[in-house]
C-alpha cells in the first residue's frame, strides 16, 4: 500500500513554548503544503517515552488507513540509536527505534519496518545531533505522506525495540494495577481493562484503594456521582479510570503516574 497525499500527524514532547514543533511543520510544509497536519500531543511528559507509545496506541486507531503518524519522544537523540518507520495497519509511523512503537504492536509483527538510512529523504545530509525531528523524521515522514513507498525509505530490519509495558496482576482476590496516565482533568488512567475486571470481579462488589482513597462506585460517566466525589469508571479505551466529578483525583486523592492500585473483590453480590 502507498500512502497518497493526505494525513500527518505529530505526536512529541516538545510543548508548544519553544518553538521545536513549528520548525518540524516548516520543514513538512516547505515540502508538501497541500498536507493536512494533525497535532495528537506535544505535552507528553519530557523523555516519557511509555507515555508517548500510550496517547499514540490509543488515538491512532481513529484514523484512515494511509495516515502518516510521526512520533518523536526521543531521550537518545544523536546516538546509535536507530531512525525507524513502519507500517501497521495499514497506517505508517515515523520515528526513533526506542520502544515508542511497541506498544502499539503489542506483540504482533509490524507489515514492514525499515532503518531511515538514505541521505536523500533527510531534510540535510547532516542532521542536527539534538534535533532529528526537524532534520531527519518530518522531512521523511512528509515524503511518505506525499507517495514515497515505505520499502524505498530506507533499509528493511527485522525487528524494533520492545518496551515492557507493566501488566496488572490478578488473582480470586483481586486485581493489583498501576496508573499508567493522567490526563489535563487529573483524572487517573490505570493498565486494568474492562474485560479483565469484569471477568475476574463475577459479578461481586469491589473496593478500590488508590492513593488516600478507598473507591466502591463503578460509574458509567462522571455525572453518576454529585459534584467532588470519586468513582472508578472504563473509559472510552476500556481502562479503568478513577476521577473525580469536576475535580482532579489526581490532586484531591494524593495520586501519581506509577501510584498502585488495588482492587479487592468482596464476596457478596452485587445489589440489584
Amino acid at each position: 500500500m502507498i500512502a497518497t497525499p493526505g494525513i500527518l500527524t505529530l505526536t512529541t514532547d516538545f510543548g508548544t513554548k519553544d518553538g521545536y514543533v513549528a520548525a518540524m511543520k516548516g520543514v513538512i510544509m516547505s515540502i508538501n503544503p497541500e498536507l493536512r497536519l494533525v497535532d495528537i500531543s506535544h505535552h507528553i511528559g519530557p523523555h516519557d517515552v511509555m507515555e508517548g507509545a500510550f496517547i499514540l496506541r490509543n488515538v491512532a486507531a481513529s484514523f484512515p488507513d494511509g495516515t502518516v503518524h510521526l512520533a518523536v519522544v526521543d531521550p537518545g537523540v544523536g546516538s546509535e540509536r536507530k531512525p525507524i518507520a513502519l507500517r501497521h495497519n495499514n497506517q505508517y509511523f515515523v520515528g526513533p527505534d526506542n520502544g515508542l512503537f511497541s506498544l502499539l504492536l503489542s506483540g504482533t509483527d509490524a507489515e514492514l519496518i525499515v532503518e531511515l538510512d538514505l541521505p536523500q529523504f533527510w531534510g540535510i545530509p547532516n542532521p542536527s545531533k539534538t534535533f532529528n525531528g526537524r532534520d531527519l523524521f518530518a522531512p521523511v515522514a512528509a515524503r511518505l505522506a506525499s507517495g514515497l513507498t515505505l520499502s524505498s525509505a530506507g533499509t528493511p530490519l527485522d525487528q524494533i525495540k520492545t518496551m515492557h509495558w507493566a501488566l496488572p496482576i490478578a488473582d480470586e482476590q483481586g486485581i493489583r494495577g498501576w496508573v499508567v496516565h493522567i490526563d489535563r482533568f487529573g483524572n487517573c488512567i490505570t493498565n486494568i481493562e474492562k474485560k479483565l475486571f469484569i471477568e475476574s470481579q463475577n459479578d461481586r462488589a469491589f473496593k478500590c484503594y488508590a492513593g488516600t482513597s478507598i473507591i466502591d462506585t463503578n460509574s458509567t460517566t462522571y455525572s453518576n456521582v454529585e459534584s467532588g466525589e470519586a468513582t472508578c469508571l472504563f473509559n472510552s479505551h476500556d481502562f479503568l479510570e478513577i476521577a473525580i466529578h469536576r475535580d482532579s483525583a489526581s490532586k484531591l486523592l494524593d495520586i501519581r503516574k506509577g501510584a498502585p492500585v488495588n482492587i479487592l473483590f468482596i464476596d457478596e453480590k452485587i445489589p440489584a
